[in-house]
């Protein structure tokens, strides 16, 4: 099932860019000026997703794949804190990997994430695998690993500024997939309802924490383009997607393809 690509490309206005220091008010519209022009709930393969236009393999594909950044989450925030001195920060940021991998009685998100797949019919193990990812998926996943365990502190919790936006891409998928598929529930739904409050309140934490220490143009520049890098991570995601799946349909090799590794949704 394939569609038409847009008669018109999107156009994206130009970053911000400031010459001069910006206040903490004014890095903040910056940022998010960054997430309203390149967030990737923008991207063609979103809004066929919302909108119920994408059959169940193309879902298939896209929770498969996705399941490769979110299983990398906490690795990215492990690599973050290692280099991390403050202790108050390390304190704060500790729990966005208990929230993926899980502590106590609370199973954490990266098991409500294969709560999804299996509940699209997919193998959980040929998932956690990564076997059936895109290359492209891979190469971007730990390029975002590796972006935050190589750049600056400040850099790297810029980098996780699109929590700001996630809440309204959640919402959206929540409403739009439980409308539009017949194989969707709320059970395979429950990451994106947890996310609603755990985003905006890591979000809210970063973006004062970037406030309070981007203070010179340069440093202001970086977290504008460390913010930037992480859109392009998800965006190029989805790029792969479209291309292996909708438009024109070329999986890479090795890559998942309908009828691999399915079995009957739980």
């Amino acid at each position: 099932m394939t569609f038409l690509a847009l008669a018109e490309p999107l156009v994206f206005p130009p970053l911000p860019a400031p010459s001069e220091p910006l206040s903490p008010e004014g890095l903040e519209a910056a940022l998010r000026e960054v997430g309203a022009t390149r967030y990737h709930n923008l991207h063609p393969f979103h809004k066929l997703l919302h909108s119920g236009k994408l059959n169940r393999d193309q879902v298939r594909a896209w929770a498969l794949n996705r399941f490769c950044y979110q299983s990398a989450i906490p690795r990215k925030d492990a690599a973050l804190m290692s280099r991390c001195d403050d202790r108050e920060l390390r304190r704060e940021w500790l729990h966005r990997i208990t929230d993926h991998d899980g502590f106590g009685e609370d199973a954490g998100g990266i098991e409500r994430w294969l709560v999804l797949t299996d509940g699209l019919g997919l193998d959980r193990d040929y998932v956690v695998s990564k076997e059936g990812a895109l290359p492209a998926t891979k190469f971007a996943v730990e390029a975002y690993v590796r972006f935050v365990a190589d750049h600056p502190l400040l850099e790297a919790v810029a980098s996780s500024l699109t929590e700001l936006f996630a809440p309204g891409i959640h919402a959206e998928r929540i409403s739009g997939m439980l409308a539009n598929y017949d194989f969707i529930n709320e059970r395979v739904v429950a990451y994106f309802r947890r996310r609603l409050d755990q985003a905006p309140k890591d979000a809210d934490f970063a973006l004062d924490y970037v406030k309070k220490n981007a203070r010179t143009v340069a440093e202001q520049r970086a977290v504008i383009r460390a913010l930037t890098f992480k859109t392009e991570v998800l965006w190029a995601q989805l790029d792969a997607l479209y291309f292996a799946y909708v438009e024109p349909g070329w999986p890479a090799p090795g890559a998942w393809r309908p009828g691999i590794a399915l079995v009957e949704a739980g």
